[in-house]
């Protein structure tokens, strides 16, 4: 189990060039793009987002990995969440793998009980520019994001877009993640924290419509 630790700031998708020429001029390098595929899977009567977790399954241009993640916290674009993730073999949750590696009871328990329902419930599907920063002796991944969350719903499309700068500490001091998001923000006004992970966002797309509304997505 790792805990995954970073902070979310939403930008209009019109600033993301800014913002990778700020991260290369900080890092002195042209940051790594690669495309992300995630499929997220629950139970038809929301199992594990009752259980404040999810499942992932994520295609790289290199391998499919599946994760299990428990919500944790997160507060002023700060997520703080545990996390088990492992290789597959194919595009397809290899749930057995998952239990023997999840060593929180009641993740693990939650995890069992909805795994003979798992259905596929909403993908993202976004591009991904990587940096590596290195700031107060802390290394941090600066991950630009620029896509959509997509959910079939009663034959019905729903969208939303994904338009966020990630901060991901590897190693070091949490400090460093505010102080580098303190660093961004000051110079980039229009960052703001966005508390709702694409997961969230996700399920909110899968939520009936409230009666007399115009298909706006929440």
């Amino acid at each position: 189990m790792s805990i995954e630790r970073e902070i979310k700031l939403a930008l209009p998708t019109s600033e993301h060039g800014e913002i990778a020429q700020d991260l290369t001029q900080r890092t002195g390098q042209e940051g790594r793009r690669i495309q992300l595929t995630n499929v997220y899977f629950d139970t038809p009567d929301r199992a594990l987002a009752k259980a404040k977790s999810a499942v992932r399954l994520r295609g790289t241009p290199d391998q499919w990995l599946q994760t299990y993640k428990t919500a944790g916290e997160s507060q002023q674009g700060l997520h703080n969440r545990h996390e088990w993730e492992l290789p597959v073999t194919g595009e397809a949750l290899e749930i057995p793998a998952l239990l023997e590696i999840c060593d929180e009871e009641n993740a693990a328990t939650a995890l069992s009980d909805a795994a003979p329902e798992l259905i596929a419930l909403f993908r993202t599907d976004f591009s991904r520019v990587i940096w590596d920063v290195e700031i107060d002796g802390a290394k941090i991944e600066a991950a630009l994001d620029l896509g959509e969350v997509t959910a079939d719903v009663d034959g019905e499309r729903r969208t939303t877009p994904i338009s966020e700068l990630e901060l991901e500490l590897k190693s070091g001091n949490e400090k460093a993640l505010d102080t580098l998001a303190a660093q961004m923000r000051g110079a980039f006004l229009y960052l703001q924290p966005e508390d709702a992970s694409k997961a969230r966002r996700g399920y909110d797309l899968c939520e009936p419509k409230a009666a007399g509304s115009n298909g706006g997505v929440k």
